[in-house]
């Protein structure tokens, strides 16, 4: 292990070393990976006193930031000090790993090709649902048979039956589905959390919601409107473009989306709220009150979508990395999951496939009655344990309790 190279003691507690900072802790836009240099020994730190002292310096947190970001991808001297032979192997393995590269960009390419191929299958179904959830059409009786459960009784079907008849001769309150899409976002999870109750009554004109590709890499969403008192969009579209090239693996790279401009009516923009404020005349000093437009919570957000921030802009932070990639997933997310399977949503069904995930092992998890009686059984033996204690100590009290062995101290020198 080589020796550490000794330097004037500082006043503060030394910062993590590019050596033992844990990778995943680098910022997403950094890929860095772990340095493969000697172990050095580290003295031991103050991690509340750090904190405190890095809180009340956030110079010194950026300086220590753009040290360790200078020192990724320096190379340690290693392959140079190789002999001349095995630094050849080396490039030629490079040279390999870009053949490999091609194949994966190519296998991306027709990925996606095959993927605009079922899409084109896909659409037809898609127009579909969007007549029945309108009203435009009835679903056949096929239809209706392939989607009953395989558990519905008889019976049941008979009653359906019979209270339909009963409904024949009174005139249909609603057309379609009412509110389908709003009811199956609000049971889609990363969805759920932007909607306001605001939200909700514009959310309900909303008609379909569907998705197409772009002749370059990355797809558009647009989401359909019936005539509201909140805007006079028929259509708002959000598109998720992709740079041109490929990615480490071959993956495509998200570069940044752009929404439409909503045409909201006169006090009628859900992503702000009004707020009166005073205002005093310094000459006068008579007050008044002004009433200003703040930017709030709202669903309508999601068009709006955080920019990337250019290469020479140097207050990039972890927060508007976090937005971004938020903003990318559940794009996603409605692309992946809701446009897809939007009866599931609307009915809660996917919601038990969302919660354990394909990669759930359900032997992990336990009943909740057996959790229950466990922690019962526990919660019995803490009190039998309390009521010995109890009556260990009325012993004492009374001068009758046996000499009992003292328990093991640690002692200080």
């Amino acid at each position: 292990m080589s020796e550490p190279i000794r330097n004037k003691k500082a006043d503060f507690p030394v910062a993590p070393t590019p050596q033992n900072t844990p990778a995943n802790n680098a910022p997403i836009s950094s890929h860095a990976q772990q340095p493969g240099v000697d172990s050095i020994k580290e003295e031991s730190l103050d991690h509340a006193a750090a904190a405190s002292l890095f809180a009340r310096n956030p110079g010194l947190v950026s300086m220590i930031q753009g040290k360790l970001g200078s020192l990724v991808g320096r190379s340690s001297g290693y392959i140079e000090s190789l002999p001349a032979p095995v630094r050849r192997r080396v490039a030629g393995l490079k040279g390999i790993q870009k053949d490999h590269a091609k194949l994966e960009a190519q296998f991306q390419e027709e990925v996606l090709e095959l993927e605009k191929k079922y899409f084109a299958k896909f659409t037809p179904l898609y127009q579909r649902r969007a007549t029945i959830i309108n009203g435009a059409a009835e679903p056949t009786d096929p239809e209706v048979e392939a989607g009953k459960g395989d558990d519905e009784e008889e019976d049941a079907d008979v009653k359906v039956e019979d209270e339909s008849k009963k409904e024949d001769d009174k005139e249909s309150q609603a057309a379609g589905i009412p509110e389908f899409w709003l009811s199956a976002m609000k049971n889609q999870i990363s969805l759920a959390e932007m909607i306001t109750e605001r939200d909700e009554e514009a959310l309900k004109h909303l008609t379909d919601i569907r998705m197409e590709y772009l002749d370059r890499p990355g797809f558009r969403l647009i989401f359909e409107f019936s005539e509201n008192a909140f805007f006079s969009n028929n259509t708002i579209s959000k598109t998720y473009y992709y740079k041109e090239e490929n990615g480490y693996g071959g993956d495509f790279i998200y570069d940044h989306a752009e929404g439409t401009k909503i045409d909201w009516k006169p006090d009628q923009d859900l992503t702000v709220r009004v707020e009166s404020k005073k205002q005093r005349n310094k000459n006068t000093k008579q007050t008044r009150v002004v009433k200003i437009t703040v930017p709030t919570e709202s669903f309508f957000n999601f068009f709006s979508p955080p920019q990337p921030p250019t290469d020479d802009d140097d207050t990039v932070t972890t927060d508007i990395e976090e937005r971004l990639e938020l903003d990318y997933q559940l794009g996603e997310d409605i692309k992946e999951k809701l446009i897809p399977r939007a009866i599931d949503w609307f009915t809660g069904e996917a919601l038990q496939f969302e919660e354990l995930g394909d990669d759930m092992d359900p032997d992990e998890f336990e009943d909740e009655d057996d959790e229950d009686e466990e922690d019962e059984e526990d919660e019995d033996e803490d009190d039998r344990k309390s009521d010995r204690d109890m009556d260990d100590d009325s012993d004492e009290e009374d001068g009758t309790s046996k000499p009992k062995k003292e328990a093991a101290e640690c002692k200080q020198s």
